[in-house]
């Protein structure tokens, strides 16, 4: 078994261990509450900004590191790690719901492409790019497209949904495209439509304003967000690993507000800003988008002299010019 140092320790002796460093809790019942529904781990995720941190300098490189410590800033409040986290849970609520919508979409946008050819299109190989298609996974050893047609087989098996059964019942196992859809997930929609063949790709991404390598970044980012919502991971200081593209400048005028800006490249704000731009041609309503601005807004105000704000979700200044526009 592998050994670990920290030992278990009660909600009581939690609390008792961040008020050694320096976290005040003046309710003590509701800060035990808290450590006990949501968890201490959990929570760190949100009063790691709150912690000091000191420059050393390596001797041997000299490269000089800021480096977190254990210690909070003053008047740190174990209510400013909860606003946090609850500010986030209202952003990852407002993205699975425009998600949902985008998901919707762009299923239906791939089986009207596909489906007017081949009613099995998902099942040959001969409609997609060959290229893509048939590149090796240099893990599983399989063709991209082999990969996919294993993890449509076991989306599709463990779908509840009547009408997979009903159909298998009525006209046999392999569900037409139009029907196969409906078992995807977001990543299964996003690689189906990167092993498009580009004139495919190219007429669904022209819906919504934008090139299809564009459009392809944009469905795999999206899933990124997906991912960490399906798994309430943190969202609103999120590091975004699988950055999307933009269009060149001029193109599509709210994506100029962040080209050469890295934070912001970086950051969920603009996965939202996809979002909403992806939303503007599947929806008729500008509720989502107003529902997002009011809540940015209302972000949460510190007790702690670390002060913290909306640009750490990567919001550019002149997000309000181009939001409800």
């Amino acid at each position: 078994m592998p050994t670990y140092s920290r030992p278990w320790k009660t909600f009581e002796e939690q609390l008792d261990l961040l008020n050694s460093r320096g976290m005040e809790a003046p309710d003590t019942a509701s800060a035990l509450h808290y450590l006990t529904n949501i968890g201490y781990y959990r929570l760190s995720a949100y009063w790691y900004p709150f912690r000091t941190f000191e420059l050393q300098k390596n001797t041997i490189t000299n490269v000089i590191k800021y480096l977190r410590q254990d210690t909070f800033y003053p008047n740190t409040h174990f209510s400013d790690a909860v606003d946090l986290y609850i500010f986030d849970k209202k952003l990852r609520s407002l993205a699975f719901e425009a998600l949902e919508s985008i998901e919707v979409a762009v299923r239906v946008d791939i089986a009207y492409q596909l489906g007017k050819r081949d009613t099995f299109a998902h099942h040959s190989i001969g409609e997609f790019h060959n290229g893509v298609a048939n590149s090796i996974n240099k893990h599983s050893k399989k063709t991209r497209f082999e990969g996919w047609q294993e993890k449509y087989g076991v989306l599709v098996n463990r779908s509840k949904e009547d009408f997979v059964q009903h159909y298998r019942e009525k006209h046999g196992q392999d569900l037409p495209i139009w029907v196969a859809i409906e078992t995807w997930d977001f990543g299964a929609m996003s690689q189906l439509y990167a092993m498009m063949k580009v004139p495919d790709k190219a007429k669904i991404a022209e819906k919504y304003g934008v090139t299809s390598k564009v459009f392809e970044s944009w469905l795999r980012s999206l899933n990124y967000l997906r991912n960490l919502v399906a798994h309430h991971s943190r969202v609103w200081n999120r590091n975004v690993i699988d950055q999307p593209k933009l269009p060149k400048k001029g193109l599509v005028d709210w994506c100029d507000s962040f080209i050469g800006d890295k934070k912001a490249l970086s950051r969920p704000f603009l996965l939202f800003s996809i979002a909403g731009h992806i939303l503007r041609t599947v929806c008729t309503t500008e509720e989502w988008h107003l529902e997002v601005q009011e809540h940015l807004e209302g972000f949460p105000v510190q007790l702690s002299d670390k002060k913290l704000d909306i640009s750490d979700i990567g919001v550019v200044t002149s997000w309000k010019d181009w939001w409800l526009t």
